[in-house]
């Protein structure tokens, strides 16, 4: 308790310190989250035995010329319902040093980084998921030449937050990552319409072989490389990772080598725009402790081949998590808006957006040897060969008009397909969960001060096996005055539940003021259990009945 009372003073000591010299600069946030809940058995909201929970951050960011210093001071008292149980207490839960000029940039301590689109290598964080695995140790930047950029790391990562004091894994991660822009750094490229980047990366764990049963790698090394090509309006973003034979709780121990490879291809003009990407990934899941799973301990990253959606039925209740032992995906998106003036266009213009994704598990060939044999390879996996078991499928669909200057409307259709097989999200399903939803947007500004927006959702599941929780309506109202007040209802209704006690309304009220960078909310009602996803990353919320009120300040 000493220990970390010292630490806290001299954290906050030096930041006063070194504020007081008028050329750096000083800059944070502060966020915190505090539930009060109740027991509500209809919808299974259990009631934790301190009634009251929290979750509060402060960042704080201090520069000076070259120099950079910072921390973050987390506090879960407990956390907030549905956060991850590795967090709880109050401490320090990131803190670092550096310096950078134009040649380096050094930074001692925590740390953030991502090697071309992370595939080998990711730390991130992201609050809202209570997803964080910085890294602890050092990591050097080098830019010694222009459009050249040298990046190497060496640490452990964040594991958890435990009784105020963070744990580290326990596997060493090292890595480095070279990238050269031709158009920066070969004067002869610098005008040309062809736009060129190549990027290379090494990235290898070390952890002791604690197995009686197996002979493991304590070095697991993995690399790759990527291009990013533009000429015109046309963008191709290519990249290919290699892992070696990593064997893990993830794949049961076999040790087949694991690949990864992603693919964008975008062309952009005004009015119109369309994307073509594609995921090809099998045993890639890359943690620096072989025996975690979930999200815990992962060194890098897989995108999710789908759209991110933010519409509360489409976004919540049947989401996409990325399959880390493999998946071969695809998503193609086009976006076109019909000229102002045109019949279809009218005064405003209109926007249509379609989109669709699909992801399958690959194929696998057996090679009929047994994982405890001097191989231990058990199958054979050729990038994008796909096999005929769909994990997920989305098709949707939207028209964006303006009709005045005081009234616009969203039209939306979605077409899910998702296999409760493989991503089980409910225990009431079984194979593929199919759901088609609907959803009006509408928005009126009665005035400059006053402005109202409408969304009316209905989810409809499939029949049978598949059905889970049947189908739903959501209406949600806000009402914005200036940009300080806004204050918001929404009722989730359960209509066609197969069990008639269970056809509840989750009804939800929350009022917030905004002034600046500071910013209330409060949040009265019931949420129902879910999925909260990001980019294929998901925590699952268990469902709740009581009080949110949050608060963020930025300095």
């Amino acid at each position: 308790m000493y220990k970390k009372i010292i630490s806290l003073c001299i954290f906050s000591i030096s930041f006063v310190v070194f504020s007081q010299n008028n050329e750096g600069s000083l800059t944070g946030n502060i966020e915190s989250t505090f539930q009060y809940l109740r027991a509500d058995s209809l919808i299974g909201a259990e009631l934790p035995p301190e009634k009251a929970l929290m979750n509060t951050y402060m960042n704080a960011f201090y520069t000076n010329k070259g120099f950079k210093a910072g921390g973050r001071f987390e506090s879960y008292s407990p956390h907030i319902n549905g956060y991850p149980t590795v967090f709880s207490g109050t401490g320090i839960g990131m803190r670092y040093i550096g310096y950078v000029n134009n040649l380096v940039d050094v930074t001692i301590g925590n740390f953030y980084e991502q090697f071309g689109q992370g595939s080998l290598f990711r730390a991130y964080e992201n609050r809202a998921l209570g997803y964080d695995n910085a890294m602890d140790g050092m990591r050097l930047i080098l830019r010694p030449v222009p459009g050249v950029i040298i990046k190497s790391v060496y640490g452990r990562q964040r594991e958890a937050f435990t009784n105020g004091q963070v744990v580290v894994t326990s596997g060493i991660v090292r890595g480095i990552d070279g990238e050269i822009h031709f158009n920066e750094a070969f004067k002869c490229m610098k005008e040309k319409k062809f736009d060129l980047t190549f990027g290379g990366s090494f990235v290898s764990k070390y952890q002791k072989d604690d197995k009686d049963n197996l002979i493991l790698p304590e070095n697991v090394g993995s690399y790759g490389g990527r291009l990013k090509m533009r000429y015109g309006k046309l963008v191709v973003d290519a990249e290919y990772s290699i892992k070696e034979n990593d064997p893990s709780l993830d794949n049961k121990f076999i040790f087949n080598k694991g690949h990864a490879a992603l693919f964008n291809i975008g062309y952009s003009k005004t009015g119109f725009g369309i994307s073509v990407s594609g995921k090809s990934v099998d045993n890639m899941s890359y943690r620096s402790n072989r025996d975690q799973k979930l999200q815990v301990d992962l060194i890098n990253y897989l995108p999710s081949m789908n759209k991110t959606h933010t519409y509360n039925l489409v976004a919540s209740l049947y989401p996409y998590a990325t399959q880390l032992n493999g998946e071969i995906a695809y998503q193609t998106e086009v976006i076109y808006t019909i000229k102002k003036g045109s019949k279809l266009g009218g005064k405003y213009g209109t926007t249509l957006n379609g989109n669709f994704s699909t992801a399958y598990k690959p194929r696998q060939v057996t090679t009929g040897f047994n994982p405890l044999d001097s191989t231990g390879i058990m199958y054979s996996c050729t990038p994008f060969d796909m096999s005929s078991t769909l994990f997920w499928q989305d098709i949707n669909f939207n028209i964006s008009k303006k009709f005045s200057k005081s009234f616009n409307m969203i039209l939306n259709y979605f077409d899910i397909k998702m296999n409760n097989d493989y991503s089980t999200i409910t225990e009431n399903a079984t194979g593929v969960i199919t759901s088609h939803i609907g959803v009006i947007e509408m928005g009126y500004k009665i005035n400059k001060s006053h402005s109202l927006r409408m969304e009316v959702q209905e989810l409809i599941t499939n029949k049978g096996k598949g059905r889970d929780k049947g189908d739903w309506a959501t209406v949600v109202l806000e009402y914005n005055y200036k940009s300080n007040w806004f204050v918001g209802f929404m009722d989730q209704y359960n209509y066609g539940n197969p069990i008639d006690e269970l056809r509840i309304h989750y009804v939800i009220g929350t009022v917030g003021y905004v002034h600046e960078s500071t910013r209330f909310t409060l949040s009265v009602g019931r949420q129902r259990a879910g999925l909260f996803c990001v980019g294929g990353v998901c925590r699952a919320v268990p469902a709740m009945n009581g009080l949110t009120l949050s608060f963020t300040q930025s300095f």
